[in-house]
């Protein structure tokens, strides 16, 4: 019985914790912007009308690239074997070691007037195209956020696909069925969680996206407009309706998606049998796999191999390759005022939110899958919450509270210290793949030694921490790697909650580095290669760990 109420405890500490830090930020701004006349000057506005079309332009376009190049990649590798296909996990990664917004920077040299891919266009004759200028710069942020975005789709169709059963398709195909009928009418239908899952995700994530149009000086979308009404909050209330009105489409879009593909009834009986029913292609038709997979990488590590490239560049001016390297820029980045302050802040801020991230997310996952507390689900809802609820949303709530409750919220307030607020922020944003990875663990380990260890008097605790934990502790350490290494480059929380430079993190300092005209692009990407090579060795120890799992890291 004791045992009993401390878990219950434990798990209301939890829940109370969820109700402050993530529906009261939430609450807070739909109290504000929940004013007709708020909205009706939003929806009256012609600007702010124009920045909502857009965000939905972008997230449509945006999730159809994606789906162009996470759909065909997905199928290829679940039926058939080629060479490299245990590398090409690893490679489908690539995209997201780097904020989106950080490659903007390297993507700007690509596709700049006097960038690599004009350059070439004038070998061949062809005029130069504004790619960051007019209807250009729409497709450049579409692009990019499709490049960066196409893994966690990619990942949901193969852990989706890994479910089925080949006796179905087998079965099917005895009974005379094309191949085309075969995917129609069993392979797709079971796919539609993965879809669901992993689109949703994608659709939500492009639509309130802050950092890439930031980046590109694409102004005219919600997220931008949000972002810079931010300076005159206390006088102006608009912001907030903005907010509600992101919230309610990114709520609709979740919820359409949801209705539209449903939920197969098949997915609950079916069970995949891993590497069963795949094919090995022969001779030179074993290669085209690999070399779909190398041309997708490649395409999404160009921000990447731009990024790295001009932060070595002296001169990178209407060539197609740099002309003269040089270490300068880090030598340079390194002296630079805001540099080393922001990576101490920042790892300040993410081992906070790695800290209250695990904690809470071993809470939920024990209370929903070992202890089966009534009020598991609604804690397991909670935590997953922050995947469909937009980062900036949540971030604009923590703003909010601050400005409505001044002096009480005083160890929360962004100007004077964003210590506590911004390590709170990412804990909660980072909370679902902690929970996400440790319950995959709980359900993969059977609860035999657990209850011969109580069986023989162990009590639970003791049970907890001698046989529960250590079985699962990999996945511990994944959820723990994913809550760290993104935290340690979070763009929304850090661009709206770090007031002063002096509390700056990585990608706040990165952005204002960026801003700085002549050689403060080429100091950000220095900046921005180290972060890159620090979350890569942090996502290559996850997959280590984890393997082909590691897709149900990005579900709802």
């Amino acid at each position: 019985m004791g045992n009993r109420l401390i878990q219950y405890l434990l798990l209301a500490l939890v829940i109370a914790f969820l109700g402050v830090f993530l529906l009261a930020p939430i609450f807070t701004v739909v109290g504000v912007g929940l004013d007709w006349r708020l909205l009706a000057e939003v929806f009256s506005n012609y600007i702010y009308r124009e920045g909502l079309l857009n965000s939905f332009k972008i997230a449509v376009v945006t999730t159809f690239l994606v789906f162009l190049i996470a759909f065909p990649l997905a199928l290829v590798y679940n039926r058939y074997e080629f060479p490299g296909k245990g590398l090409s996990h690893l490679l489908v990664m690539i995209p997201m070691i780097l904020p989106p917004f950080v490659g903007a920077l390297g993507f700007q040299q690509i596709l700049g007037h006097y960038g690599v891919v004009n350059r070439l266009l004038s070998y061949c004759g062809i005029p130069a195209v504004d790619f960051l200028g007019g209807p250009g710069r729409f497709w450049s942020v579409c692009l990019i956020e499709a490049l960066h975005l196409y893994p966690i789709l990619y990942l949901n169709l193969v852990t989706a696909l890994g479910n089925l059963d080949p006796a179905l398709d087998e079965a099917a195909r005895n009974l005379g069925a094309s191949r085309w009928t075969r995917f129609c009418r069993i392979t797709f239908p079971l796919m539609k969680p993965g879809i669901l899952a992993g689109g949703s995700i994608v659709l939500v994530w492009s639509f309130t996206e802050l950092g890439t149009p930031l980046m590109f000086g694409y102004n005219r979308v919600t997220s931008v407009q949000i972002f810079n009404g931010i300076m005159e909050l206390e006088s102006n209330p608009v912001p907030y309706a903005l907010v509600v009105v992101m919230l309610f489409f990114a709520a609709a879009m979740y919820l359409a998606g949801k209705f539209a593909l449903g939920k197969s009834a098949l997915n609950t009986t079916v069970k995949g049998t891993a590497g069963a029913g795949t094919i090995r292609p022969a001779g030179w038709r074993k290669f085209g796999p690999t070399a779909l997979f190398a041309l997708v990488t490649f395409a999404a590590a160009l921000p990447h191999i731009a990024l790295v490239l001009t932060a070595f560049s002296l001169r990178w001016y209407n060539t197609v390759l740099p002309r003269h390297f040089t270490l300068l820029h880090f030598e340079n980045a390194l002296s630079n005022k805001i540099v080393l302050p922001s990576i101490v802040n920042s790892l300040n801020y993410s081992l906070l939110a790695m800290v209250i991230a695990v904690a809470a997310g071993v809470l939920v996952s024990l209370a929903a899958v070992r202890w089966k507390l009534r009020g598991s689900m609604l804690a397991d809802l909670l935590a997953m919450l922050p995947l469909a609820v937009p980062g900036i949303i949540i971030a604009f709530g923590y703003l909010g509270m601050s400005v409505k409750f001044g002096s009480a919220a005083a160890y929360f307030n962004p100007v004077e210290n964003p210590f506590l607020l911004l390590g709170i922020a990412y804990a909660v944003r980072r909370l679902p793949y902690v929970v996400r990875s440790v319950s995959a663990g709980l359900e993969q380990t059977p609860e035999e030694l657990e209850n011969a260890a109580r069986s023989f008097g162990a009590t639970a605790f003791t049970t907890l921490r001698k046989i529960t934990l250590p079985l699962v502790f990999a996945n511990v350490i994944v959820g723990a790697l994913f809550a760290f290494s993104f935290s340690m480059l979070e763009v929304s929380d850090s661009l709206i909650l770090a007031q002063k430079a002096e509390f700056y993190p990585i990608t706040r300092a990165i952005y204002d580095l960026s801003q700085i005209l002549g050689s403060g692009p080429f100091i950000a990407c220095a900046f921005g290669v180290w972060a890159m090579l620090f979350l890569a060795a942090a996502l290559a120890a996850a997959g280590a760990l984890l393997g082909n799992k590691i897709g149900t890291i990005f579900k709802l």
